[in-house]
C-alpha cells in the first residue's frame, strides 16, 4: 500500500511516498532555515506563506522522484497537529483537496507520534510495542509509554521551554548562529562539559521537564563570566546538563515500566552528546535503543506516512475526512470527523 505523507507543522514543507509503512519510495523537504535565520527563530505568518508557495512544487517533485502518479496513491497521511496553526492548515488543505479529488482516505497524524515512528521506519520495520519514547525538539519534551500505534500514555512533558527552544534562545543571545542546536553542538565539541556547574532541572522529581531555570542559569553564567567566558565550555556544559536531565527521566521510566525498548526521536535527537548518553544508558541496562538517523530526526513527511499507515490499520471506520484541530493531546483518539 502506497501512502502519501504531508508535513507542514513548522518551517519545513515535506512530502513523501512510503510503501507499506516501512520503505521510503521518495521524500523531499523544502527548508526555510535561510528565510528565518535573520530573525533567530520561525516567524509563523512568513512560514505559512512559504508553505503555500512550496507545497505543490514539492508534491510534484516527490511524485516524479518516485516515478508515481497520483492515481497510484492508496491513501494520504497528513500532520494535523501539534504545530503552528497557519502552516498546518496549508498541508491539511492540500491533503483534503487531494483526498476528495482522488476519493482516497485521509488519515490525520499526531506529529509527535510520527517522530517515534521514524525510528522504526529507518530500520524498515513495523513498530514494536511496548516502548518508552522520548520526543525532544524545538517545541516539545514528551516522555511517553507506547503500547500500540494509537495507544500512548504521556508520562511527562515540559512545563515551559523545550530543549531545542533553549538552544535557540541561548544561541541567539550569544549570536553564534541559527538553528541553535547545530551551532551549540559545533562549539561544544572542543569544550569542557565540567567547566560550568549548571543545574539539572527537576532531577529525581517525577517525569516532568522544565528548562526555563536552566536557561536563566546559563544567562547568569554569561553575565558573571564576562570577558572570561569560554563559549566552547559553556556549550559543552549546557549540552551535558540537557542530556543528563533527559536521560535521567527516561532511565527512571524504563525502570518503573520494565520496558526493555526505548525510542529517542525529534529534532534534538540529532544532538551527538544526547545520542551518546542514551547509547551508554542502553548498554548499561540491556535496553534496545532506537534512534532515527539525522535526516529522519528533523521534521519530515516520511515519518508521517509511516505513522498514518500503522495507525489506520489499528482502527476501523471512515478515514476519508479529518478534523483540522491542531491541539489535541498525545494519546487522545485521532480526531476523525
Amino acid at each position: 500500500m502506497l501512502t502519501l505523507g504531508i508535513d507542514s507543522s513548522c518551517d519545513d514543507t515535506s512530502v513523501a511516498l512510503v510503501a507499506d509503512g516501512r520503505r521510503i519510495v521518495a521524500g523531499l523537504v523544502s527548508s526555510q532555515i535561510e528565510i528565518h535565520r535573520r530573525f533567530g527563530g520561525v516567524v509563523p505568518e512568513m512560514a505559512s506563506r512559504k508553505h503555500f508557495e512550496a507545497i505543490l512544487p514539492v508534491l510534484s517533485e516527490t511524485l516524479a522522484a518516485g516515478k508515481v502518479s497520483l492515481n497510484q496513491i492508496d491513501q494520504i497521511a497528513c500532520t494535523a497537529g501539534p504545530g503552528l496553526l497557519g502552516p498546518l492548515l496549508v498541508g491539511l488543505a492540500t491533503a483534503k483537496g487531494l483526498s476528495l479529488s482522488l476519493k482516497i482516505p485521509l488519515i490525520p497524524v499526531n506529529h509527535l507520534e510520527a517522530h517515534l515512528a521514524a525510528a522504526f521506519l529507518a530500520r524498515g520495520e513495523e513498530p514494536a510495542y511496548p516502548f518508552v519514547g522520548l520526543i525532544v525538539s524545538g517545541g516539545h519534551s514528551n516522555l511517553v509509554l507506547a503500547n500500540g500505534p494509537r495507544e500512548f500514555t504521556t508520562l511527562g512533558r515540559t512545563a515551559d521551554d523545550a530543549p531545542g527552544e533553549l538552544f535557540d534562545k541561548i544561541a541567539r543571545h550569544l549570536q553564534i548562529g541559527y538553528p541553535g542546536g547545530p551551532a551549540v553542538q559545533k562549539l561544544g565539541e572542543t569544550g569542557d562539559p565540567l567547566r560550568y556547574r549548571l543545574p539539572r532541572p527537576l532531577a529525581g522529581r517525577g517525569y516532568g521537564f522544565s528548562f526555563s531555570g536552566l536557561k536563566t542559569a546559563i544567562l547568569q553564567t554569561v553575565r558573571a563570566e564576562g570577558e572570561k567566558l569560554s563559549l566552547p565550555d559553556l556549550c559543552a556544559s549546557m549540552q551535558a546538563a540537557v542530556a543528563e536531565t533527559l536521560c535521567g527521566k527516561a532511565e527512571a521510566a524504563a525502570a518503573e515500566t520494565g520496558c526493555k525498548r526505548m525510542v529517542l526521536a525529534g529534532g534534538v535527537a540529532a544532538n551527538g552528546v544526547l545520542r551518546r548518553k542514551f547509547e551508554d544508558l542502553a548498554a548499561l541496562h540491556g535496553i534496545q535503543l532506537l534512534i532515527p538517523p539525522i535526516a529522519l530526526c528533523t521534521d519530515n513527511a516520511a515519518m508521517v506516512a509511516a505513522q498514518g499507515f500503522f495507525s489506520a490499520n489499528a482502527v476501523t471506520g471512515d478515514l476519508t475526512r479529518v478534523n483540522a484541530s491542531s491541539d489535541w493531546a498525545m494519546g487522545d483518539p485521532l480526531p476523525l470527523a
